[in-house]
């Protein structure tokens, strides 16, 4: 008996992902539960286990092929084995039908394999004088690729036109290497695009000496990670300083719905971090209710689970306010893009040894810069600043984080 290997939900609002690969062969023998083919979204990639024993009979989408929710990636023959799968594979052509025409008012969308679809998008083909060759008279790959590689039928002789540029390949395409963007790269685009468009972003800098923090993580760092087991970084410290400060200053922990702003009265911080197809910004929940110890494990879990593509939608959604920290990369300034609904983000940026002036006296002080990006519709100047102040005051004098004052 073949069971369906369908496309799951994918979560909130996302109706369609890409296949970015398949596990295993046609043919091949399979376990229930095993990861069979990897979906990627604008989101999370996604693995698609198998929903029972047998062997992959048949695959509807290729790699790269784009699939909705519902839709069936293939088919397993239940309790067969693999010897048994490929004979029925090799069978199917014999006995699909004769190609027919296709019925009269169905679509060109509707008639074409998704790869043919694929082919087709990539190279600018009209459809419409594509002749399908498949079952039905559905398209398939070859029929696209065909019409790619046919002559174009001569230009009628027209009146000379204004000079224009020559259309043809492009002078360097020898050297050049064309890539489908990945659903992720497309999503950061569209919310960038849009956070640009929407808000009336805004950036204020201001410098914070890391003197008193890197002294404490050297006095006790031994020690703490001998306890947590877990490192005590620079992201706790600078989480736990923006919880004060958010705190103090709602509107950065707010948004604008409409009309109306919604004030939140938790702080779900999301920290920015490379994963395995770029840049993903997880959420810590409830920071405001975590010690050190727990910040530093819960973003080295999720740090972690981003570079082996292991973040669940859940992972990813709701953040009240970001954190970005470009100076482990080695950027001494930068003015971050609000990561909408949210009103604010923090950047953090590397640290250096800069002269500056103590007591009367120049000394040499490990500096960061640090950059807070607002939406300048609901979040005024002057509190934007007094947020940095804030930030400032906490980390050049942790104590005040210890003893909440």
């Amino acid at each position: 008996m073949a069971v369906e290997l369908k496309v799951p939900p994918l979560g909130e609002s996302i109706t369609e992902a890409v296949v970015g690969k398949w596990n295993k062969k046609m043919g091949d023998a399979v376990s229930a539960d095993e990861p069979l083919v990897v979906l990627e979204t604008d989101k999370v990639t996604i693995d698609v286990p198998a929903p029972t024993s047998g062997a992959l009979s048949s695959i509807s989408f290729k790699e790269g092929d784009k699939v909705r929710v519902g839709e069936v990636l293939g088919l397993i023959e239940a309790g067969a084995g693999a010897s048994a799968a490929k004979p029925a594979a090799a069978a199917a052509p014999a006995q699909a039908p004769a190609p027919a025409a296709a019925p009269a008012g169905a679509s060109v969308d509707a008639r074409m394999t998704p790869t043919a679809r694929k082919v087709a998008e990539e190279n600018q083909v009209d459809l419409t004088q594509v002749k399908g060759s498949g079952a039905g008279g559905r398209i398939t790959k070859e029929d696209v690729l065909g019409q790619i590689s046919r002559p174009a039928a001569p230009a009628p002789v027209q009146a000379p036109a204004v000079p224009a540029a020559p259309a043809g390949p492009r002078p360097n395409a020898a050297r050049e290497e064309r890539v489908r963007m990945t659903p992720l790269r497309k999503r950061v685009a569209e919310r960038l695009i849009q956070a640009q468009s929407t808000a009336a972003m805004l950036t204020t800098f201001n410098e914070v000496d890391m003197g008193e923090v890197m002294a404490l993580r050297k006095k006790y760092n031994d020690k703490f990670q001998a306890k947590h087991g877990v490192k005590l970084g620079f992201m706790s410290f600078f989480i736990r300083a923006s919880v004060e400060a958010l705190k103090a200053f709602p509107q950065i922990n707010a948004e604008i719905d409409g009309e109306d702003v919604i004030f939140k009265h938790y702080y779900d911080i999301g920290v920015a971090v490379s994963g395995s197809r770029g840049l993903v910004v997880p959420v810590v929940r409830n920071a405001d209710k975590l010690g050190l110890a727990d910040l530093e494990k819960t973003v080295g879990e999720l740090g972690t689970r981003a570079r082996n593509d292991k973040l669940g939608l859940a992972d990813l959604q709701g953040g009240t306010f970001t954190i970005t920290n470009g100076g482990i990369f080695g950027s001494m300034l930068s003015t971050p893009i609000l990561n909408p609904p949210q009103t604010g983000i923090l950047g953090m940026h590397n640290i250096v040894d800069r002269p500056v002036v103590r007591d009367g006296q120049i000394v040499i002080r490990p500096i960061m810069f640090v950059a807070l990006t607002y939406d300048h519709r609901l979040v005024d100047g002057r509190e934007a600043v007094q947020f940095l102040v804030r930030v400032k005051e906490c980390i050049e004098d942790p104590e005040r984080l210890l003893l909440d004052v």
